[in-house]
């Protein structure tokens, strides 16, 4: 059944706090995937990655048996117009993601999703009403202070990083707030897109430009695309649900983390000072926050 009011999480749950972790890990990995892709268009990466994505998110929900709350969205207006809108969201975060990778500013990417756990924080304790511990208040103030010495060095307005963070900011707040269950949430949300998506892709291969025949390697590299995006956000969508957006937005740094690095040692972005204060202060930060839950979770 589809549920009529969001359920708000007041404590973080184990099994919220794996899913939401393994879903960071393999988004920090991310760049490695979309590096090989480079060659072809943002948009086009972004089409296939909807278009592909439907198969492994349908087939988890036929093995699941959850397709009759779809079914059910599907005659709710309401719902409808807050998947449009989170559906939205998550494009154009991905297109913006999509785009830094290419043309080698992963270290953008990476300020961003810097950027959005404390937007993310902030939705909750504004918004949600979530209260942060006096700990978390500290490394909340760590990770800000490191965020904006990022910001006041970089050498042009960062407007990609901010993109970034404002879409994705958004779209776990209403995600955590659209009253279906995660798995089907994300695959309304890929019927939506698939409309726009197909019609691109129909208008590329018309002209000439679609990459997906130009080669048997683009080819399996698109169709993977829709593997490496529904996994990941299908197991984010299972796990934000079941621990607090202010959790969701610390663990987040886990991501970043993992680009930056990829950026500097494999992509060989240069490291400037104000990025070698930073990351020991953020690092700081995610450690106190860490140390405080784990003791929240064993009183409980």
């Amino acid at each position: 059944m589809v549920q009529t009011s969001p359920k708000l999480v007041e404590l973080d749950t184990p099994r919220g706090l794996m899913f939401a972790i393994t879903a960071y890990v393999s988004w920090g990995f991310l760049p490695l995937y979309m590096k090989v892709l480079s060659h072809v268009p943002a948009a086009e990466v972004v089409a296939h990655r909807v278009i592909w994505s439907i198969p492994v998110a349908g087939a988890v929900l036929i093995v699941l048996r959850r397709t009759q709350a779809l079914q059910e969205a599907f005659r709710n207006p309401r719902m409808l117009m807050m998947a449009c809108l989170t559906a939205s969201l998550v494009s154009i975060n991905s297109g913006t993601y999509v785009y830094t990778i290419a043309n080698d500013r992963a270290a953008d990417a990476a300020l961003g999703y810097y950027i959005n756990p404390l937007f993310s924080m902030f939705l909750g304790i504004v918004l949600l009403g979530e209260r942060p511990t006096r700990a978390q208040m500290v490394s909340i103030g760590l990770a800000a202070i490191a965020v904006v010495v990022l910001i006041v060095e970089s050498p042009s307005p960062p407007w990609v990083p901010l993109i970034l963070t404002g879409s994705w900011g958004f779209y776990a707040y209403f995600k955590k707030s659209l009253p279906i269950g995660p798995n089907q949430g994300f695959l309304l949300e890929l019927l939506i897109l698939s409309v726009p998506a197909a019609a691109y892709l129909a208008y590329l291969s018309g002209t000439g430009q679609n990459s997906f025949t130009n080669s048997p390697s683009n080819a399996w590299l698109l169709i993977g695309c829709g593997v490496v995006t529904a996994i990941p956000l299908m197991i984010y969508a299972n796990g934000a649900k079941l621990i607090r957006l202010s959790t969701a937005g610390i663990l987040q740094y886990i991501a970043p983390s993992l680009i930056f690095l990829i950026a500097i040692f494999v992509f060989d972005e240069k490291l400037d000072h104000s990025r070698m204060i930073a990351f020991p202060m953020i690092w700081l930060a995610l450690v106190i926050y860490s140390v405080s839950m784990f003791r929240e979770m064993r009183k409980r």
